[in-house]
């Protein structure tokens, strides 16, 4: 047996499966100066490299094509296209005729292109700085004959357990998904994209491992017990039969759990609560109406982006917001409009920044190219004509942008009203509230909005100035943090002062702790992953509002996020009994 790996859970469950370790980075090149008679053989060698990275990628983008669809892999046709590129060749190759080996000519440019597609002020050379690092990677691999780790490469079978540093979105285009029955990083954290991605896709998931890359292997049999967040290699006979029991007993608790969950989120002592799903990808759509779900809190459209090739159209936007909202007839479908930037690049990427959460990233980015932004409105009022959609600003820090939005609305509906294209154009509009900018002054926002609501997972990065993306500091992301439910508590008062519904989308909402303490506050629309709704409508159906309330007024006065945390779960075993509440913690 292996000395067991702790980290954070980011998506329950407990799985047993083999190891395929992924490692995605650009590897150390030794420099090395080669004689001027060893000058053609460095030559040969980056041909056959090239031409083997370009039958790859071939490979690759057919993969990448079943798994995620065409648009998605096209991404792999302009790497491919970068191969080709005589311009790139010819770089290489004049640093190889003054002695320099391929690998460290390959290095260089490389490096050298990417820095200056990082700074050009074309948004479309940015975006292929991304593309770049893939080719370099791939480049280097075979010239230095290094294990081929390749994303794709993931047998089926006994189930494999990704392990990998961290999972970016333009890897995870290329992965067979039916082959995953975990996932393992180095890096990351509850709220970062890794862990996201995993609770959408119900895959049990550990982050913040820091060095399990260099302490398992491809092929060895481990435990992910996702729940508490540990890595176990080379288990026992004893342990994975304990692995059995329990991945048996969490199974049947998950059973009980979604058939007690069945209807209405109604305290014990009669408010009711409305639980909608975070949607990250259209086809997780029929998942949350399984799950009980009341609409859709968010839905998130960086998929639409991330791993692009090319921005997408109008036509292919109207279809994917339409194949949600015919998800939820008559029911709200709020759709978030282009979060990117910060965690989640697109193909290529922004230009390199030293804080990307600081950064060009959500409607900052939509604002500064309205060209983009533009095409997403003329989309978003297509489909409002057909049900009960409702857009959503990130990371709006100034009423003035929503203003500006509210103009480019007005300037789509006119375009699309020309066009004569059915459309509405009185679609509400809301912001989330993740910055403490927009928490203190929330009153300025009350009478310019449809509606707000708490994206939870940057308001606790930026009101403690912590990476949520950190491992390191994982410790340090405290959502109970009273600074946090204080701003909370303020955005929640301006809303019911307005008449402004106020929700919750983000990872707090998920929490039993974190939750109860939300009801408490006074927040009635909560969004979470569609997986866990039924853990929440458990919580909801065996609270009073009144404890809530208290707890949470309590909760305010506390001086650390321990003190919340203790008091918040004395309160909830008064509620619930000290094993209910156990039981929920562990799956949640």
């Amino acid at each position: 047996m292996g000395a067991p790996l702790h980290g954070v859970s980011a998506s329950p469950g407990i799985v047993s499966g083999t190891v395929h370790l992924l490692r995605w980075e650009v590897p150390e090149v030794p420099s090395r100066l080669v004689s001027d008679g060893e000058v053609a053989g460095e030559l040969e060698r980056l041909r056959e490299a090239v031409a083997a990275a370009i039958d790859r990628l071939r490979v690759v983008h057919a993969r990448a094509e079943a798994n995620a669809g065409p648009a998605e892999a096209a991404i792999f046709e302009v790497q491919v296209a970068m191969l080709e590129d005589p311009s790139l060749r010819e770089s290489i190759e004049a640093l190889i005729r003054q002695n320099l080996a391929a690998e460290k000519a390959v290095d260089l440019v490389l490096l050298e292109w990417r820095e200056r597609f990082g700074r050009s002020t074309n948004p479309l050379m940015r975006e292929r700085a991304s593309d770049l690092i893939d080719v370099q990677i791939r480049l280097l691999t075979l010239l230095l004959g290094l294990p081929d780790h390749d994303p794709v490469d993931l047998a089926r079978g006994d189930g494999v357990i990704l392990v990998t540093h961290d999972l970016t979105p333009s890897l995870t285009v290329q992965l067979d998904r039916r082959a995953i029955v975990g996932i393992a990083t180095d890096a990351g954290t509850r709220t970062s994209h890794v862990a996201i991605l995993a609770r959408s896709l119900g895959l049990p998931a550990v982050v913040g491992l820091l060095d399990a890359t260099q302490r398992v292997r491809t092929g060895e049999r481990v435990i992910l017990d996702a729940s508490n967040g540990v890595l176990l290699p080379k288990p026992t006979a004893a342990e994975l039969s304990a692995f059995a029991d329990r991945a048996q007993r969490e199974a049947e608790a998950l059973a009980v759990l979604s058939a007690e969950a069945v209807g209405e989120a109604v305290t014990t002592d009669g408010h009711r609560v409305a639980l909608r799903a975070n949607v990250d990808l259209p086809d997780e759509a029929v998942r949350a109406v399984e799950s009980g779900a009341e609409g859709v809190g968010l839905m998130r459209t960086e998929f639409l982006v991330v791993g692009r090739a090319a921005m997408p159209t109008e036509e292919e936007q109207v279809e994917a917001y339409r194949n949600v909202l015919r998800a939820f007839p008559g029911q709200p479908v709020v759709i978030r409009t282009y979060d990117v930037g910060g965690d989640k690049l697109p193909v290529g990427g922004f230009p390199h920044e030293p804080n990307p959460f600081l950064g060009w990233r959500a409607i900052r980015m939509c604002l500064d190219e309205p060209a983009i932004f533009s095409v997403q409105l003329q989309a978003l009022l297509r489909v409002a004509a057909e049900g009960d959609v409702r857009i959503m600003l990130p990371l709006v820090v100034s009423v003035d942008e929503v203003r500006q939005t509210r103009f480019l609305l007005e300037e789509a509906a006119a375009d699309l009203a020309r066009r004569g294209v059915p459309h509405r154009r009185d679609v509400p509009l809301g912001v989330m509230v993740e910055t403490p900018a927009a928490a203190i002054a929330i009153d300025t926002f009350a009478g310019e909005v449809a509606f707000l609501s708490l994206g939870t997972n940057d308001l606790v990065q930026y009101t403690l100035a912590v990476d949520r993306g950190n491992a390191s500091l994982v410790t340090r992301f405290t959502p109970l943090h009273p600074a946090v439910l204080r701003l909370i508590a303020r955005t929640v008062e301006a809303g019911a002062s307005s008449g402004v519904e106020v929700s919750v989308c983000g990872e707090m909402a998920s929490q039993p702790l974190m939750a109860f303490a939300l009801l408490g506050l006074g927040v009635r629309t909560l969004s979470v992953a569609a997986t866990g709704i039924p853990l929440v409508k458990r919580l909801v159906r065996g609270v009073s509002l009144a404890a809530a309330t208290a707890a949470a007024q309590e909760a305010l006065r506390a001086a650390t996020p321990a003190d919340v945390e203790r008091g918040l779960r004395a309160a909830l075993v008064g509620e619930l009994g000290e094993s209910t509440l156990d039981g929920l913690l562990g799956l949640g």
